[in-house]
């Protein structure tokens, strides 16, 4: 079991903790931002001292930080080296992130895996094993199907994104033919509050396509089974 401290900001990050805790063991904590922020800070490292964060949180074994500021993400990844974290993945991308440079020179000061993604349902495997075992659960969605007569009677969430999209997109598959099935995931998924961005070619709708090939592949494997009898 691993231990996951989340940056919280506003309303981010906390529902991946509700699904963290509804279908995971691993031990959760979080520190909270505000979420109102000035658009530059001109000291972060003050700034942050202000708040006074729970350095046990920040010393947990994977750091998931919904910051989305570029000059406090990096204070925050210095933090979590400097409480001897072991990984960090920073939500909303790299232009939330601040400078590539800095983030791999935190890593190499710390011996601390460091990765940032758009959008947490895109995490996969990295041959971290931190971020690896946090995958086994939550990441790039993966799902089984069960079919009969051409319709989806059940739903299996192997790996769902940290939001908890996937089991909203599994539970409303029931009763999809096999045909409808894919898009009807895609459909489910931008229909879930989700907090990507919406109105790009990235945000939603790549979290949407994701889902629709993970229902594809699961279907294809129904299919070998099927002919393999």
């Amino acid at each position: 079991m691993i231990s996951i401290g989340v940056v919280t900001r506003g309303k981010y990050g906390r529902r991946l903790i509700e699904n963290i805790e509804s279908n995971s063991d691993f031990n959760v904590s979080s520190i909270e931002l505000p979420e109102s922020l000035p658009d530059f800070i001109e000291d972060p490292k003050e700034f942050i001292k202000c708040l006074n964060p729970d350095k046990k949180v920040l010393s947990s074994d994977l750091i998931i930080a919904y910051t989305l500021h570029p000059d406090l993400t990096p204070e925050i990844v210095r933090l979590a080296g400097e409480n001897c974290a072991r990984a960090v993945i920073i939500a909303g991308g790299m232009s939330r992130a601040g400078g590539r440079q800095e983030l791999d020179e935190l890593s190499g000061k710390y011996n601390m895996h460091i990765e940032a993604h758009e959008i947490c349902c895109e995490i996969g495997e990295c041959r971290d094993d931190i971020v690896d075992r946090f995958i086994s659960f939550f990441g790039m969605p993966e799902v089984k199907i069960i079919v009969k007569n051409g319709i989806v009677s059940k739903v299996s969430v192997i790996r769902g994104a940290p939001c908890g999209s996937t089991q909203h997109m599994a539970k409303g598959l029931i009763g999809k033919t096999i045909e409808d099935a894919p898009a009807y995931a895609g459909l489910l998924v931008q229909q879930y509050p989700c907090r990507a961005v919406r109105g790009t070619r990235g945000g939603i709708h790549k979290a949407a396509q994701l889902h629709k090939k993970a229902v594809e592949k699961a279907l294809s494997e129904v299919n070998d089974e099927r002919n393999s009898i």
